[in-house]
C-alpha cells in the first residue's frame, strides 16, 4: 500500500512539473495579477474623444489649428506643475551622484563594481550606502570640488558651481527603430540602415544599442532669465532667490527648457523603477511630457468645445472673480492676486482635478511645433515629433507649449490655443508637468 501511495504522489510531482497542461491553451503560469495604483501626486485622466483646436476665432489670425476630432488613450498627469522643491530633488540628486562618483575615484566603498555573482559591472553603480564624512580630510578636498574657488566667491560664501551639475540620460528612439529600412535581417542576422544619434550624427547600425540615444544637459534652472526675459525691469530678487528660498518651494519651476524638461522625465522613471527593483517588483510606464492633444485633452476636463478649462467663454466666475493667474485687464498684472507666478494649486482645479491648466506658467509639451501638424497627424493620439539636430535651423527646434502664464492676456490661455518656443531657451514663464501612460483600458 505504502509503494502505490509513493507512486501516485510521484506521478503527481511530475505532473505538476510537466509543461503539457493536458494538452490545453492555458497560458504561462506564474503571471501576476496587475493593478495600477495612483500614482503620488497624480491623476487619472481616462481615454476619451474631443474636438482638438481653437473653440474660438483665432485672435492673430494666423491660421495654425483648425478643428479636428482625435481620440486619446488612458494617462495618469500630474495634478500640478512640477514645483520648485520637487525640481530641487532632481538637482540634489545629480549632485550627490557626481560627488560620489568623484569620491569613487579615490574611496573604493563608493562604488559598486561586482554584482551579487562576482561578475563586473561596467561602468561601477554608486553605492548609495557608503556616508559621506565630511570631516574626513580625503573627502572633504573631495567635496570642495564641488564648490565655486575662493576667487569666484562672492564675500567668500560658500556656493555650489552648478556649471558641474551634468546628467547623462538614455532613451530608445522607437522612431527610427521602427523605420523599415532599419529592420534587423533573419538571414544575414544584422541589422540594416542607418540612425542619426543625438548628436546628428549619422552611424551604421552594428547592434541594438544604436537606437539607445545619449543626451547631457546641465540640470540646473536658468536663474537669470528673469532678467533676461524683461528688460529694463527690476527681477533681481527673482533670480537669487526664486529657486533656491523656501518661500518659494510650492511655486512652479521655471528657467527650465524643454531638454531640461525630457532629462527630468528620464530622471524620475529611472529613480521609480530603481526603487520598485529592491522591492521585487515590476517596472512602471515611463514618465514623459505630454503629447500636445492629451495636454488639451486634460485642460478640457470633459467640457469639449468650452474655450477654458472652467467652461464658458469667460475669465471671471459670476462673483466677478479672475479664475486663473495671468495678465488682466490693460495690464493690471496683480488684479488677479499675484504680480508673477502664484503657488501651484491656487485655484480651482477642472473637472478631471487638474489645477492651473491656463495661466501661472505656461508648459512643455512633447511635440514639435508645426504650423501644419494638424492636417497630417494621426487621429488616434496625434503626434509629431522631431529630435532636431545641432546644426538644423531655429524653426527646426521649436516645441510646442501651452496654457498660457502669468505674464500673458486671456486668449493665450484658451484650450486650443498654440504657441511655440525653442527647445534651449529657458523662460520666467514656462514650466513643465508629467504625464504616464495609463497599462490596460481606460478602466481604474
Amino acid at each position: 500500500m505504502k509503494k502505490v501511495i509513493v507512486l501516485i504522489a510521484l506521478f503527481a510531482v511530475i505532473a505538476s512539473c510537466s509543461n503539457q497542461k493536458g494538452g490545453e491553451l492555458t497560458g504561462v503560469d506564474g503571471r501576476k495579477d496587475w493593478y495600477e495604483s495612483q500614482p503620488y501626486g497624480m491623476v487619472f485622466v481616462p481615454m476619451g474623444s474631443f474636438t482638438m483646436g481653437q473653440s474660438d476665432e483665432s485672435a492673430s489670425w494666423a491660421m495654425t489649428t483648425k478643428s479636428k476630432r482625435v481620440s486619446v488613450d488612458a494617462f495618469w498627469m500630474d495634478e500640478t506643475e512640477i514645483t520648485n522643491n520637487e525640481y530641487r530633488q532632481f538637482v540634489k540628486y545629480v549632485k550627490d551622484s557626481i560627488l560620489r562618483r568623484k569620491l569613487g575615484q579615490q574611496i573604493d566603498a563608493f562604488l559598486i563594481t561586482e554584482d551579487e555573482y562576482g561578475n563586473p559591472i561596467d561602468p561601477p553603480r554608486i553605492n548609495w550606502e557608503a556616508e559621506i564624512d565630511p570631516t574626513d580630510e580625503a573627502q572633504r578636498e573631495i567635496i570642495n570640488e564641488m564648490y565655486y574657488s575662493q576667487e569666484d566667491r562672492l564675500f567668500g560664501r560658500k556656493q555650489l558651481d552648478t556649471r558641474q551639475l551634468m546628467y547623462t540620460y538614455y532613451w530608445v528612439d522607437y522612431q527610427q527603430a521602427a523605420e523599415r529600412g532599419n529592420r534587423y535581417n533573419y538571414e544575414t542576422k544584422q541589422y540594416e540602415g542607418s540612425v542619426t544619434n543625438a548628436q546628428g550624427e549619422s552611424m551604421e547600425i552594428d547592434s541594438r544599442r544604436a537606437f539607445i540615444m545619449r543626451g547631457q544637459v546641465n540640470v540646473y534652472p536658468d536663474t537669470l532669465c528673469w532678467i533676461r526675459d524683461f528688460t529694463y525691469s527690476f527681477n533681481e530678487p527673482y533670480t537669487d532667490l526664486y529657486f533656491s528660498h523656501p518661500a518659494y518651494d510650492n511655486y512652479p519651476v521655471v528657467g527650465v527648457n524643454w531638454t531640461q524638461a525630457k532629462a527630468f522625465s528620464i530622471w524620475r522613471t529611472k529613480y521609480l523603477n530603481d526603487y520598485l527593483r529592491t522591492e521585487g517588483e515590476g517596472e512602471v510606464q515611463d514618465y514623459r511630457l505630454p503629447t500636445e492633444a492629451e495636454w488639451e485633452y486634460a485642460a478640457r476636463g470633459k467640457l469639449n468645445l468650452n474655450p477654458y478649462p472652467w467652461g464658458g467663454p469667460y475669465t471671471r466666475n459670476k462673483e466677478g472673480c479672475f479664475m486663473a493667474n495671468f495678465k488682466p485687464m490693460r495690464g493690471n498684472y496683480v488684479d488677479d492676486g499675484a504680480l508673477i507666478s502664484m503657488p501651484v494649486g491656487s485655484y480651482s482645479p477642472n473637472e478631471y482635478g487638474l489645477y492651473d491648466m491656463a495661466g501661472n506658467v505656461a508648459e512643455w509639451t512633447v511635440n514639435a511645433y508645426d504650423q501644419s501638424a494638424y492636417f497630417f497627424t494621426h487621429d488616434m493620439n496625434p503626434n509629431y515629433q522631431y529630435q532636431a539636430k545641432p546644426d538644423d535651423p531655429p524653426a527646426m527646434k521649436m516645441k510646442v507649449i501651452k496654457g498660457g502664464s502669468w505674464k500673458d492676456i486671456g486668449y493665450y490661455l484658451q484650450n486650443g490655443t498654440r504657441l511655440y518656443e525653442y527647445k534651449d531657451s529657458s523662460k520666467s514663464y514656462i514650466g513643465f508637468r508629467n504625464v504616464r501612460s495609463y497599462l490596460g483600458g481606460s478602466e481604474m
